[in-house]
């Protein structure tokens, strides 16, 4: 049997899980927080972080006989001029200005829409043809472009005060009644094994791309823009490093519009932005399932501070997680209302990791769930792949009003381990907690209406 049939590696993923829960079920239970992160790293890895530099030169969209009424073959050959000659700025000056079809970005590159700008791109599905090599829920894919994509490229941005609207009200916007049908497929394509080059996917799929996507690049810097009516994930980070998201804006409130998903990238700076959106504001992947143990790429030394958030889930890990997730750090947030303010989401088919987490100092006016971690979220299949959870610090919360302050629902098979909440006051919780199945939970300084409370466990 081959090493690398799917089959083959699940079955070692059961023998090395089962070990596994056989050698912690025999342990203390004494918490366990890694001295190999911690906060003092922060500048260290900010240090780290290479922003891209940019020759000082321009090429103005108008220089190329841009029009209003189609701008993408100016945008084109402008990017092109720059690329060859070394680099510089492409410039979309102040007015309307509408794309065709996809703007893709090559290295050494700034896409740099001015204040007063607004591209809108189409609506017309096939605008996004011919398909490009991406990552979907989860699951790598030949779909439709992105509506801004950057293929492994090298030294990139997208700047300026402009705003960017992906008008996907009539078009890809009303295929997620649709999906459903190519969605089962490309999962069981993953689950299977099936060759990437087989898995592509068009117009009778409706598989809605993301709004902006790098995949495979380095140096990458988004910043000062507005993000509106995205067909689905807004600003998609794929198997990335050093990468930036600064002083953005995005309002996009359908659901699937994550305002950023990082997705096994490295070294990654989010502060200063803000999000209303229709799903997670940041949230942190690495593949899905067997494709994502394919891949193994985990996400790692990702520092998110300073952002505001409002409409569905904050700040959030997962569900397609089955990579890893580590070395997270998020710090001096702020939340409007809220579903989940802070959230770590995995079923039984995912396997993977979510470990050396650091929370502190975050502002929630209002949250349906404060603090969330899950070990049952949907579209679960019948696996048997638990996700480790471990090492987290979450200190320095306040909330206004909640409904469930603490909701923490691991599994007998592997317990949620070593978590210190601390330093937490929430004003008005209508249920103070919900939590079973986790190994060395501390509460340390928690008080939810008024009261000091101690871990409350249903099972142990």
């Amino acid at each position: 049997m081959k090493i690398n049939n799917p089959f083959y590696i699940s079955g070692l993923i059961v023998i090395v899980a089962l070990v596994f829960l056989m050698f912690f079920k025999n342990q203390p239970a004494k918490a366990q927080y890694s001295e190999s992160i911690n906060w003092s790293d922060v500048p260290e890895i900010i240090d780290s972080i290479r922003e891209p530099v940019f020759r000082k030169v321009d090429y103005l969209i108008t220089d190329f006989e841009a029009n209003s009424t189609d701008a993408l073959p100016a945008i084109k050959k402008a990017i092109k001029k720059a690329n060859k000659e070394g680099g510089g700025r492409v410039i979309i000056p102040k007015g309307n200005w509408f794309s065709k079809g996809p703007i893709h970005l090559k290295s050494n590159v700034n896409l740099h829409i001015s204040e007063g700008a607004l591209v809108t791109f189409s609506e017309n599905p096939e605008d996004y043809l011919p398909q490009v090599l991406t990552r979907w829920e989860g699951t790598e894919v030949f779909n439709f472009s992105p509506l801004i994509y950057a293929y492994q490229v090298h030294n990139v941005a997208i700047t300026g005060k402009g705003s960017i609207d992906g008008n996907a009200e009539d078009g890809f916007a009303t295929w997620r009644d649709l999906q459903g049908k190519a969605q089962n497929r490309l999962r069981e394509m993953g689950k299977n094994g099936a060759p990437v080059y087989e898995r592509v996917f068009g117009m009778d799929d409706y598989l809605r791309p993301s709004m902006i996507q790098f995949f495979g690049s380095t140096q990458i810097l988004i910043e000062g823009v507005s993000i509106h009516n995205s067909p689905m994930w807004v600003n998609h980070i794929i198997y990335s490093s050093h990468v930036t998201v600064r002083d953005v804006t995005v309002e996009s409130y359908r659901l699937n519009n994550d305002g950023v998903s990082i997705d096994s990238s490295t070294l990654v700076l989010i502060e200063k932005n803000s999000f209303s959106t229709g799903d997670d504001s940041i949230v942190i992947k690495s593949g899905r399932d067997q494709d994502g143990w394919r891949v193994a790429k985990p996400s790692e030394y990702i520092i998110i501070r300073n952002n505001y958030m409002e409409g569905h889930n904050a700040l959030a890990v997962g569900s397609e997680m089955s990579g890893g997730v580590r070395y997270i750090f998020m710090e001096n947030n702020s939340m409007g209302k809220v579903s989940s303010a802070i959230y770590f989401k995995s079923n039984l088919d995912r396997g993977g990791f979510i470990e050396n987490v650091r929370v502190r100092n975050i502002e929630v006016q209002k949250a349906d769930i404060l603090l969330r971690f899950s070990t049952n979220y949907h579209s679960y299949k019948g696996g048997v792949y638990p996700a480790l959870y471990r090492d987290f610090i979450i200190e320095n919360v306040t909330a206004e009003k909640v409904n469930i302050a603490v909701k923490v629902t691991g599994i007998s098979e592997l317990p949620i381990q070593d978590v210190l909440v601390k330093n937490v006051t929430v004003d008005q919780a209508d249920v103070v907690q919900q939590i079973k199945y986790v190994q060395n939970l501390i509460y340390d300084n928690v008080e939810i209406n008024g009261k000091i409370v101690e871990v409350d466990l249903i099972e142990k």
